[in-house]
């Protein structure tokens, strides 16, 4: 019967040093993934849309960049019903009545307009359209790994440029801008 007892206790210890090597490799990778969530690193741009245009338009926008994506919010209202469109201009400049000020869409790599990812080409300004509720609120979430937030890179970096809000829907076909009508909201991406 002893024997019997000395080799319970015997796998009841030979369990318990092996528990314990489980918990010490455990602890290890815990700490190596902790390592690694700390390198990463994220930049992070908000501003607000101004009305243009003689609209109510206005909202914010926020750019994060993390893991090389930058990920846009744009937050809306004072919109009329319906169908936006939404684009990076090529300066941050919303000091004109109209928003004309901030010249023509974001284009560093000479494509015809058109919808993103589009293989005929499109503009990295080109973002699309989005929809304004009965009460003119609107939400955009738009994410690429082709724009950077102050980044050496000049077909890249959104920095020193601007977004403008559109009255309308951009048919994502017409030259060189789509046909979105009036700019109603404008803010400069500046950092």
């Amino acid at each position: 019967m002893k024997t019997k007892y000395i080799a319970i206790a015997c796998i009841a210890l030979s369990m318990l040093a092996s528990c314990k090597k489980e918990k010490k490799a455990t602890e290890e990778t815990v700490e190596k993934v902790i390592e690694v969530v700390e390198e990463v690193k994220v930049e992070k741009l908000k501003m607000k849309l101004e009305p243009k245009s003689e609209s109510t338009a206005s909202g914010s926008v926020v750019f994060k960049e993390e893991n090389g994506k930058v990920t846009m919010t744009a937050v809306l209202g004072g919109l009329t019903e319906g169908t936006h469109a939404i684009h990076i201009h090529e300066k941050a400049d919303c000091s004109s009545a109209d928003g004309k000020s901030t010249g023509g869409h974001w284009n560093p790599t000479a494509q015809p307009h058109g919808a993103w990812g589009a293989t005929e080409g499109y503009h990295k300004g080109d973002i699309g359209n989005f929809e304004a509720d009965e009460n003119g609120n609107g939400t955009i979430t738009f994410s690429t790994d082709e724009w950077c937030i102050g980044c050496d890179d000049d077909k890249k970096d959104i920095t020193g440029k601007a977004i403008i809000v559109h009255q309308g829907t951009d048919d994502l076909t017409s030259q060189p801008s789509g046909a979105a009508g009036a700019r109603v909201s404008c803010g400069g991406i500046i950092k």
